[in-house]
């Protein structure tokens, strides 16, 4: 297919505006702004940084911008479209949370519940305290069992293998979590007989605390995490090519591939395409930016989206709002913490205040955003009624090309628009 763009004219908005008439006052984004979006990504795959990506700006509930760039695979030369399929890797979170919060309205989970309650290994979970001038890990007693609060704001003191002390990487890899065929319940048992990184509730370290939570909505629902994910969350969006695997020829034709020379996220698919039967919470899902459109509109919509009601207004809020900020008592990890101004809700970043920057980030107060290792973004801003996403496969390119195309969304507006 031939590239595609789409941009809706301000008159068009007025006439579709999902959000009633108090988005009148908010200007479109400028065309001049939207072709520079365009020459940076022209760009991008002229030079090979990237073999291609997919960028949607949606604006009161409808594209302004979609465009895409380059191929979904330099093996096969196929043109990247709107349905190509991406490893969204961390963007999951989101989706998982949503999944729990859901249970949480209808009261069949509770934030304080101790998580032992249904994985029961982590009745007898320790934490690991740095050693000192010893290779050998001690352990204390938590002082206070981890919570499903725990699990949904990465306060539970579990890690991902390369995130903390030298112990926590020794001590996780030498577990051989990922060992063998294994499913979420399995997994959770194996992070159950980990030393925590930090006493529960005490500091916000990313981590597998989402995998886990996954397991806890199978316990909870008697259902594997997709077939709860697709009754409840996939199926009445319409998010049809989310799934955590493609088992059709059509469906992995549509795939896309990052470059050759990035090494790292390679490794990370062959590890996901290794675990076909692990659901991974945290991490595993594979979507379309159409698909991921959807989910970004029901946020943007406060939990609901095209007369279906996702969360009561009080547990969306809830979850779109800072729990790690000043107060808390959570100190803050910074590798991967959602950023300068951001603080962290249930399964996603939220923009408290501008931040200590100079001029301060493109953004506005009570944005929510997440992205992935694999390159994707996402973001919704209420102040601008928008959408904005990204779709590409990078680990190499992300860290400077996620914040520049942020920068390039905003640039789209006036100035005053264009911070918090």
């Amino acid at each position: 297919m031939k590239r595609r763009e789409f941009l809706v004219g301000a008159a068009l908005l007025a006439g579709s505006m999902a959000r009633g008439s108090a988005a009148t006052n908010i200007p479109t984004p400028s065309a001049d702004g939207l072709d520079r979006i365009t020459a940076y990504f022209d760009n991008e795959v002229t030079l090979g940084r990237l073999p291609g990506a997919v960028v949607l700006v949606q604006q009161h509930g409808k594209p302004v911008y979609l465009k895409n760039f380059g191929v979904r695979d330099t093996r096969t030369g196929l043109a990247m479209t709107p349905d190509t399929i991406f490893a969204i890797h961390s963007m999951t979170k989101p989706i998982t949370c949503l999944g729990a919060m859901m249970l949480i309205d209808e009261g069949k989970l509770a934030l304080t519940a101790p998580l032992s309650k249904y994985v029961p290994l982590f009745a007898d979970t320790k934490v690991g305290l740095e050693p000192e001038g010893t290779s050998k890990v001690e352990l204390e007693p938590p002082i206070r069992p981890v919570n499903i609060e725990d699990l949904l704001r990465q306060t539970s003191g579990i890690s991902y293998d390369y995130i903390g002390a030298p112990w926590v990487m020794q001590v996780y890899q030498a577990a051989n979590i990922f060992e063998g065929p294994f499913n979420n319940r399995q997994f959770a048992d194996r992070i159950a007989k980990l030393p925590l990184t930090r006493q529960p509730g005490t500091l916000w370290r990313y981590g597998h605390s989402t995998d886990v939570l996954g397991a806890v909505i199978e316990i909870i629902s008697g259902q594997t995490l997709y077939e709860f994910l697709k009754q409840r969350i996939l199926d009445p969006l319409g998010m049809n090519s989310t799934k955590f695997v493609l088992k059709t020829p059509d469906e992995r034709a549509r795939m896309a591939r990052p470059l050759p020379s990035d090494p790292v996220l390679l490794a990370g698919e062959r590890d996901r395409l290794d675990h076909p039967e692990w659901e991974s919470g945290g991490g595993g899902l594979l979507s379309t930016i159409t698909d991921y459109q959807r989910f970004s509109q029901m946020l943007l919509n406060g939990g609901e989206f095209e007369g279906k009601r996702y969360l009561s207004p009080a547990v969306f809020k809830a979850m779109t709002t800072d729990h790690v900020g000043p107060g808390s008592g959570v100190g803050r990890d910074y590798f991967y913490f959602p950023g300068d101004g951001f603080g962290y809700g249930y399964g996603i970043g939220v923009r408290t205040d501008p931040g200590n920057a100079k001029p301060p980030p493109a953004g506005s107060i009570g944005e929510l955003k997440w992205d992935s290792g694999s390159g994707t973004y996402f973001g919704v801003d209420p102040k601008l009624d928008m959408v904005y996403l990204l779709m590409q496969q990078t680990q190499n390119e992300r860290s400077r090309i996620t914040p520049a195309f942020k920068e390039l969304v905003y640039g789209c507006y006036p100035e005053g628009l264009r911070r918090p």
